[in-house]
C-alpha cells in the first residue's frame, strides 16, 4: 500500500518547498489567447506591472545599498587614520562617551521629582523657607495654645464641680433651717402642753430649745454666708476663666486659619512635608543643572566630532555620534563591520531578485513579440511607455 501511495499518491510539498513556489514567479500563458486584445493587454501589462515593481525596489535598495557601503568605506578610512589623528579622534570620542553616560545616569535615577511638583516649587522658591519657618512657628504656637485651652477647660471643670457642691450646700443649709424652725416649734408646742396640761416646770426646755435654736441658726447663717461668698468667687473665677478661654479661642482660631492658607498656599500637609519636598527640589535643581551642563557637553562633542570627521574622507560622520564606543573599542567596531556586511548582502539578495524578475519579465515580453509579430508593434508600444512613465 505504501509502495502505490508513493508511486500514484500526491506528494505533499515541504514548508521550504512552498516557500520556495511563493518566491517564484511562474508565467503560465497556456490559456491566454493573445488574438484576443483584451487577454492580450492584461498578460503584457501584468508582465510590465511586475518589472515596475521590480525596478521601483531595486532603486530604493540601491540607495540603501550604497549608504550601507559607504559606512563600511568610512570604517576602512577610520582604522586607517594616522596614529596621532586616531588619538585625537578617540579623546573627543571618550569625552562624548562619558557625557553620554552621565546624561543616561541621570535619565536611569529612581525616585525622581515629579515634573510638576518641581515647576512648582521652582515658582515659589524665594518664599518657601519663609513659609517652612512660619508653618513651624504656627505649628509650634497651635500646640501651646491647644495645651493652654485644656488647661483651662481643667480649671473651668474644677470650678464649675465646686460651685456645683456649694449650690448643693447652701441648699442644705435652707433646708437643715427649715427642718430646725419645725423642731423649735414643735418643741415649743410641746412644752406648752406640758406646761399648761400637766402643770410641769417647762423654763428650763424653753431656754434650752431656744438656745439650741439659736445656736443652731447662727451656726447656719455662718456657714450659709461662708458658702455664700466662697459661691461668688466661684462665680467669678468661672466668668474670667471663660474670657480668658474666649481670648485663647480667637488666637487658637486665627492661627489654625494661618495654617490652613499656609498648607493651601504650598501645597503640603505640614511643615515637615514642606521641608521635605524642598531639601528634595534643591538636590533635584542641583541634578537637572549638572544634567543640563552635561547635554550642553554632549552636543559640543558631538559636533566637534563630526567637525574632525569632516577633515577626513568620511561620508557620514553623523552617524559616528551614535556610535562613540566604536571608535575605542575595536570589538564593537568588528560587531558594527560584520552587521553592515550581513546588510549588505540581505541587500544584494534583494537588488538580485528583483533584478531576475525584471529580467524575468522581459524576456517573457520579447518571447511573445518573437511568437506573435502580428501584436509586436502595439506590444513593444506599451513597453515605450512603461519605460517613460
Amino acid at each position: 500500500m505504501a509502495f502505490w501511495n508513493r508511486l500514484f499518491g500526491k506528494r505533499r510539498k515541504s514548508k521550504k518547498q512552498l516557500q520556495e513556489d511563493w518566491e517564484n514567479i511562474v508565467y503560465d500563458r497556456d490559456d491566454v489567447d493573445f488574438r484576443d486584445e483584451e487577454q492580450r493587454s492584461r498578460y503584457v501589462t501584468n508582465c510590465l506591472e511586475q518589472m515596475a515593481e521590480a525596478s521601483k525596489e531595486i532603486n530604493l535598495l540601491t540607495g540603501e545599498y550604497a549608504l550601507v557601503t559607504s559606512y563600511l568605506t568610512d570604517m576602512e578610512e577610520i582604522e586607517a587614520l594616522p596614529e596621532q589623528e586616531r588619538e585625537s579622534l578617540n579623546k573627543i570620542a571618550r569625552q562624548l562617551l562619558a557625557q553620554e553616560k552621565e546624561c543616561e545616569r541621570y535619565r536611569g535615577k529612581e525616585n525622581r521629582m515629579d515634573d510638576n511638583e518641581y515647576y512648582q516649587m521652582r515658582k515659589q522658591e524665594d518664599e518657601v523657607q519663609e513659609g517652612i519657618s512660619k508653618l513651624k512657628e504656627c505649628e509650634n504656637y497651635g500646640e501651646l495654645v491647644r495645651q493652654d485651652l485644656k488647661r483651662l477647660d481643667r480649671e473651668r471643670n474644677a470650678f464649675e464641680y465646686r460651685r456645683s457642691e456649694l449650690e448643693a450646700m447652701l441648699n442644705n443649709f435652707r433646708g437643715m433651717s427649715f427642718i430646725f424652725m419645725t423642731a423649735f416649734v414643735v418643741c415649743i408646742m410641746l412644752l406648752i402642753v406640758l406646761q399648761f396640761a400637766f402643770e410641769m416646770d417647762t423654763k428650763i426646755g424653753y431656754l434650752l430649745a431656744v438656745g439650741a435654736v439659736v445656736v443652731a441658726v447662727a451656726v447656719l447663717v455662718v456657714r450659709y454666708t461662708d458658702s455664700e461668698k466662697e459661691l461668688s468667687r466661684v462665680e467669678r473665677a468661672v466668668n474670667k476663666l471663660i474670657q480668658l478661654q474666649n481670648k485663647v479661642k480667637i488666637r487658637y482660631v486665627n492661627n489654625k486659619n494661618l495654617q490652613e492658607y499656609l498648607r493651601i498656599k504650598y501645597d503640603t500637609e505640614n511643615a515637615a512635608a514642606l521641608e521635605k519636598l524642598w531639601t528634595q527640589y534643591l538636590q533635584e535643581k542641583e541634578e537637572r543643572k549638572e544634567f543640563a551642563e552635561a547635554e550642553a557637553k554632549t552636543e559640543y562633542y558631538q559636533k566637534e566630532l563630526v567637525s574632525r570627521m569632516n577633515n577626513y574622507r568620511i561620508n557620514s560622520p553623523d552617524r559616528w555620534v551614535g556610535h562613540p564606543e566604536a571608535l575605542l573599542d575595536p570589538r564593537e567596531m568588528v560587531e558594527m563591520r560584520h552587521e553592515l556586511i550581513v546588510r549588505r548582502q540581505a541587500l544584494r539578495k534583494q537588488m538580485e531578485y528583483n533584478n531576475g524578475v525584471a529580467e524575468t519579465a522581459r524576456t517573457e515580453i520579447m518571447d511573445i513579440v518573437k511568437k506573435y509579430p502580428a501584436y509586436a508593434g502595439e506590444i513593444l508600444a506599451m513597453v515605450d511607455k512603461y519605460d517613460n512613465y
